[in-house]
């Protein structure tokens, strides 16, 4: 093995053992291999994509460059490797003078393996060398073919410049190149989380970030398991919307990407469709087909009550959910009635108007006489337990005469009476109205009593 051939497979072998397989791909050759370098970007670094709406990304990392080498038969002692570079989000301006800087670099080590030296410049002062400062300003602009592309604001000086052939501008024509660079900032940052170790905030165990769960809008972490097991209870309970934050008073909101990755395919499903369905339901257009072998989200036209299931077509009334009876008023039942005063009364002018349109005002009108009706009943009357006729105690002893029925009744314990002698009740010490015969009577209303005065 001659000195050039030890010498590369030394630099090879060390460059192996320095960056793992993602940053450095040796070819089965020996001879080439690629090397993916992602830059360092300070803090808070800007992104700033300008067109017909300009917006603002801060990120963390962008696509890296890729340096592709090959060595000549006699690198290191006479020749520089072989190279070329590549960028998605540089222009070819840009990478020409980085491969510029790279030949530099060679005149300075010429006889010295040289891939290192290359690999640090790229990596640490790349931004510094081309001048680039947060924010990083890119321009979406839409070709021919209606396809998004973005390229920097720097644009190339001028088309008759020299273009260095070992530059290469990576251009993904079925992808906007914002979109690519915001999808490798989350990868990386994922990556970079799934490494680190957090204490779990239920179960206070201390996991991996790839064990774990991050909220992006609190920051806060909890394990996989505990996450898990809370999110399949709150789906079970149906509380969709509540899938946020466990944190006291923090409403950050778990998303469904997050969700999914936690719970089986079937809670997903319950989750899913119930999202669905909270969301419609905020919608004040849209109603459910009343029958409960469909229950189809259905659209009503704005000041119409029809509704027509898309699925069934059935036509129902949107107030009482009955099928639809045109123009004419809707019908109460007998508990609707029961409730309709109550909510006449206690509604505004609107709302009565809403109601009398809805149902009629003769309706309206004997649901609240019928309802007052009831209630002096239940407050003045008791229930024959013979008939169930409703009698009014105007005066006398506690001896009751049905008016309907003509049957005896105890007005204190609402029991039946024996027809031969009814008194005996309130003789008999067993009996629970023993001595009650007068209970309750004012003292004025005995004068006159005979033997059987009573209603």
């Amino acid at each position: 093995m001659s000195a050039d051939q030890e010498a590369q497979e030394d630099e090879l072998l060390a460059l192996a053992s320095i960056y793992d397989e993602e940053e450095f791909r040796r070819a089965e050759s020996g001879k080439e291999g690629e090397i993916h370098l992602c830059l360092e970007l300070p803090p808070n670094f800007k992104l700033l994509v300008k067109g017909q709406n300009s917006t603002e990304h801060n990120i963390s990392f962008l696509p890296p460059l890729v340096l592709s080498f090959e060595f000549p038969t006699d690198y290191p002692s006479a020749s520089a490797p072989v190279f070329t570079i590549s960028s998605k989000w540089l222009t070819r301006v840009q990478i020409t003078a980085l491969c510029r800087r790279l030949d530099e670099l060679w005149e300075e080590n010429q006889g010295n393996v040289v891939l290192f030296t290359w690999m640090q410049f790229l990596k640490e002062e790349t931004l510094e060398f081309l001048g680039i400062q947060s924010p990083l300003e890119i321009q979406s602009t839409e070709s021919e073919s209606g396809q998004k592309h973005a390229v920097d604001v720097s644009a190339e000086k001028s088309k008759a410049q020299d273009l260095d052939p070992r530059a290469v501008q990576e251009v993904d024509s079925g992808t906007d190149i914002l979109t690519q660079l915001l999808d490798f900032d989350e990868a990386q940052k994922q990556k970079v989380f799934d490494g680190k170790v957090f204490c779990c905030g239920i179960c206070y165990s201390e996991k991996l970030g790839s064990d774990s769960l991050l909220f992006k809008e609190c920051q806060h972490v909890y394990c996989k398991a505990c996450m898990k097991e809370y999110f399949e209870i709150q789906i079970r309970d149906g509380k969709v919307q509540c899938l946020n934050c466990p944190e006291p008073k923090c409403m950050s909101m778990a998303t469904p990407t997050q969700v999914k990755l936690l719970v089986g395919e079937d809670e997903f499903a319950r989750y899913d469709r119930l999202l669905l369905q909270s969301s419609l339901d905020l919608m004040a257009d849209v109603v459910y087909c009343p029958r409960m072998s469909c229950c189809m989200a259905v659209m009503v036209e704005p000041d119409s009550t029809m509704g027509i299931c898309p699925a069934c077509r059935y036509a129902f009334c949107t107030l009482c959910k009955r099928s639809y009876h045109g123009l004419s008023h809707c019908i109460a039942t007998a508990d609707e009635l029961r409730s309709l005063r109550d909510e006449y009364m206690s509604t505004s002018d609107e709302g009565k108007k809403f109601l009398e349109k809805r149902f009629g005002r003769r309706v309206i009108q004997k649901a609240v006489e019928e309802s007052f009706s009831t209630d002096w009943l239940k407050d003045n009357c008791k229930q024959c337990p013979c008939c169930g006729t409703n009698i009014q105690k105007v005066h006398g002893c506690n001896k009751m005469t049905c008016s309907s029925c003509q049957k005896y009744f105890c007005w204190i314990c609402l029991g039946a009476l024996s027809r031969v002698n009814p008194y005996s009740h309130f003789n008999n010490p067993n009996s629970p109205c023993f001595n009650q015969l007068f209970q309750g009577v004012e003292m004025d209303e005995e004068e006159g009593f005979g033997s059987d005065e009573d209603e």
